[in-house]
C-alpha cells in the first residue's frame, strides 16, 4: 500500500503463446503498455512490469473509498519458440522477485483461450511450471483467465453453458484454484465499465486470502 487511502495489487500472467496474456494485461491496466500482436513465433521474451494509474471506485475498506493501482508482470510463454522451460522460469522467478520484493504477489493469473479445448498435458505442464514458480500454496495464489471468451459467445454459449459443456481438465482445473475464473474478451480494448468489473472480480480473490500476499524474496531464496 503506497498510502493508506492507496491499495496495490500486484499480478503476474502465464501462460502459453497466442493465449493473449499480453492483451490481457494491456486490459487490466487499461493500457498499452505491453507489446502483443499475432506472430508465428514467441512475441514476448522478457518480463516487463505495467503499471495502472489511481483507479476510483473499484474498492472501500472501512467505509472509506480507496485509490486502487494495479500492477502486471508481463511474462515469456510458455513453451516458448526460443527460450527453455528452464530459462523462462528463471527469468520470471527473478522478475518476480525483483519487482515485487516483499510487497509480495497477490495473484498468478493463468492465461488459456476459452476457445481453445484443455488438453491434460497441457493443463500438467502449466501447473508444474507454476508450482516450480510458486511452491506448494500456488493454489490460493493462483486464478484461471479464460481469454477470447467473445468466440466462446459467437458459438452460443453462455459462460454458464460453457463450463457445463467444459473438458474434465478444464473443470479439475478450475476446482484446484477453488473456481476462480474469469471470462475475458481481450480482442478489443474492453471499457471501462468492463474492466471495473474484471478488477472487483480479482479483489474478491484477493479478499478470500484475506489481502495476503506470496513473499517473493523469501520464497525465492528458499528454492535457490
Amino acid at each position: 500500500m503506497a498510502d493508506s487511502n492507496e491499495m496495490t495489487i500486484n499480478l503476474v500472467v502465464l501462460g502459453r503463446t497466442q493465449t493473449g496474456k499480453s492483451a490481457a494485461g494491456n486490459s487490466l491496466l487499461g493500457s498499452s503498455d505491453f507489446e502483443s500482436h499475432c506472430s508465428p513465433s514467441s512475441v514476448t521474451t522478457c518480463c516487463s512490469l505495467g503499471r495502472s494509474c489511481r483507479i476510483l471506485g473499484i474498492i472501500r475498506r472501512n467505509g472509506c473509498e480507496l485509490a486502487l493501482r494495479v500492477q502486471v508482470l508481463d511474462t515469456p510463454s510458455y513453451p516458448h519458440s526460443g527460450l527453455s522451460k528452464e530459462q523462462v522460469r528463471d527469468t520470471v522467478r527473478s522478475a518476480l522477485a525483483h519487482h515485487f520484493r516483499e510487497e509480495g504477489l497477490h495473484l498468478a493469473l493463468l492465461v488459456l483461450r476459452a476457445d481453445l479445448p484443455l488438453c491434460p498435458d497441457e493443463s500438467d505442464h502449466a501447473i508444474q511450471f507454476i508450482q516450480e514458480l510458486l511452491g506448494p500454496t500456488w493454489k490460493d495464489f493462483t486464478a484461471v483467465l479464460l481469454t477470447h471468451a467473445d468466440k466462446a459467445e459467437e458459438a452460443g454459449f453462455s459462460e454458464e453453458a460453457y463450463l457445463h459443456s467444459a473438458s474434465s481438465t478444464l473443470l479439475s482445473l478450475l476446482t484446484s484454484v477453488q473456481n476462480k475464473y474469469i471470462f475475458l474478451d481481450n480482442q478489443k480494448s474492453i471499457i471501462k465499465e468492463e474492466r471495473d468489473i474484471v478488477l472487483r472480480k480479482l479483489l474478491t480473490f484477493i479478499r478470500q486470502n484475506n489481502y495476503q500476499a506470496l513473499p517473493l524474496l523469501k520464497h525465492s531464496k528458499e528454492l535457490n
